[in-house]
């Protein structure tokens, strides 16, 4: 083989053309489509029209510490007063959705619904949500699961939302930092007390990966962030642990004034 073959050989030992002849032979046999309503569409991994605009994107203006939208521009430094009555335990969250029919449906399918893949589509909508975040280089930190909870859904949400950002952005990926060490209740038809009594304490922190870790920021990744109270949790065993800038990135968020009922597994 010559030097120019080997440039051209990709990590799977494929040159392009034939990887792409392969593409196009999976497209043939497998159409791509909606990963929320499975309507034909042209690109994997992504929404029909009329589920993309069933989407409610979070976009500016918005409260810089919370990352719930504002309905008009407040003017700089105009906070919300979520954040002012309930100052969180980390700096930032953004998330790329609010929390509709059509965001809960495909976290569901994710989530519950044994679709890995759809976290693809999530973590491309979650890296333009963060953006203000990345050029800080931080270390990701997907929300753990406990492990009996994992076993049974086959693989942590948050830790491959993570792992895709991660790939995407080059940066670090710690899913060994912290884990769930209390097999916590669900959240779900829970209020905002009875949630954060029912994951206080439920994290540790991995002493020799805090330490391999130590000075750098942090962003926690989640699906879904509802009152906070998981990522809170999270946070508060991470600053114990020496850690001082939290952020917080999820695909989707409840806002108030635009809440719905909660699918039965979330």
């Amino acid at each position: 083989m010559s030097v120019p073959d080997a440039k051209v050989k990709t990590a799977f030992g494929m040159p392009p053309p034939l990887r792409a002849a392969g593409r196009a032979l999976l497209d043939f046999l497998y159409p791509p489509v909606c990963i929320a309503c499975s309507a034909p569409v042209a690109e994997p991994d992504g929404l029909c029209t009329s589920c993309w605009q069933a989407l409610v994107p979070i976009t500016a203006p918005m409260c810089p510490v919370l990352g719930l939208p504002f309905a008009s521009d407040m003017g700089k430094g105009a906070v919300s007063a979520e954040a002012l009555a309930d100052p969180p335990v980390y700096a930032r969250a953004r998330a790329a959705f609010a929390y509709s029919q059509m965001s809960a449906r495909i976290v569901s399918r994710f989530k519950y619904g044994d679709h890995p893949e759809l976290a693809r589509f999530a973590a491309a909508a979650m890296r333009r949500a963060g953006a203000e975040f990345w050029p800080g280089n931080p270390v990701l930190v997907p929300v753990p699961l406990h492990r009996f909870r994992q076993w049974r859904r086959h693989y942590n949400q948050s830790a491959e939302l993570a792992r895709h950002l991660a790939h995407s952005l080059g940066l670090d990926f710690a899913p060994d930092l912290a884990r769930r060490k209390r097999h916590t209740r669900q959240q779900v038809g829970l209020n905002a007390e009875q949630r954060r009594r029912n994951v206080a304490g439920a994290f540790a922190v991995d002493a020799g990966a805090a330490g391999r870790w130590a000075g750098r920021p942090l962003v926690l990744v989640d699906d879904v962030l509802t009152t906070g109270a998981t990522v809170s949790a999270l946070a508060r065993a991470l600053r114990r642990a020496g850690f001082d800038h939290i952020d917080v990135i999820s695909f989707a968020r409840v806002v108030p004034g635009l809440e719905i009922a909660e699918p039965s597994n979330i």
